[in-house]
């Protein structure tokens, strides 16, 4: 399948003049709007290792050395040589990540990212080990001077956390590493979405975090 480039993914300013997404009740956002971030932040509904973007993001295991879902989609993609590098970098502990180069993606890099197995006893250090992915992997982009980063919902298939819970940690740490000074050189952060379902959630939850400027959309 043909390379999606980032003018082909669509910014939340596109998704709300399409009614995609759609503004909520001032009273209930939980920041303030920022006009910049509407070209900023994507939503992506298909195929993570398709994207021609600085680096995707994988939601990986401890092992670093390959699994099912993501993980095992963007190995087959990228060709040995990620699994080659992988080798070489020991492991990586939940909640972390590390970054390779990306060989047979359209992305020149694959963050690493190791999210928690979900267990609604211990939900809140759960949700913690998640934030850090998602930061760690932002900031990481950050030091290698990688302008676009592409997200999967980590943690959401095989290990279990619930869809809202995790979107809601996604776009939470997202809007906070933005709106710190290390978020002000990355021109994109992209959501990638699979199925209809999560889809749906994204489509739910991106206006608590990411509100639509004066006009831009009608609640």
């Amino acid at each position: 399948m043909a390379a999606v480039s980032l003018s082909k993914i669509p910014t939340l300013r596109e998704l709300y003049k399409a009614t995609a997404l759609k503004a909520i009740e001032l009273s209930k956002i939980r920041y303030q709007p920022k006009d910049d971030y509407l070209e900023k932040v994507s939503l992506y509904q298909g195929d993570i290792t398709n994207l021609e973007v600085d680096a995707i993001v994988n939601a990986a295991n401890t092992s670093l050395l390959g699994g099912g879902g993501v993980d095992g989609a963007i190995h087959a993609a990228a060709g040995p040589q990620l699994l080659d590098e992988c080798r070489t970098l020991d492991g990586c502990e939940t909640g972390s990540a590390k970054i390779t180069k990306g060989y047979d993606l359209p992305a020149k890099h694959v963050v690493h990212a190791v999210g928690p197995i979900y267990s609604q006893c211990n939900a809140d250090e759960k949700a913690k080990q998640l934030e850090s992915c998602y930061k760690t992997s932002l900031q990481i982009a950050v030091q290698n001077s990688l302008k676009h980063v592409a997200f999967p919902s980590i943690s959401t298939g095989i290990y279990g956390y619930p869809i809202e819970d995790a979107t809601h940690v996604a776009l939470d740490t997202a809007r906070q590493f933005l709106d710190s000074d290390y978020g002000e050189t990355l021109e994109r952060v992209v959501f990638v979405v699979w199925s209809d379902k999560d889809k749906g959630v994204y489509e739910d939850l991106i206006p608590f975090y990411f509100p639509p400027a004066d006009g831009e959309a009608n609640a």
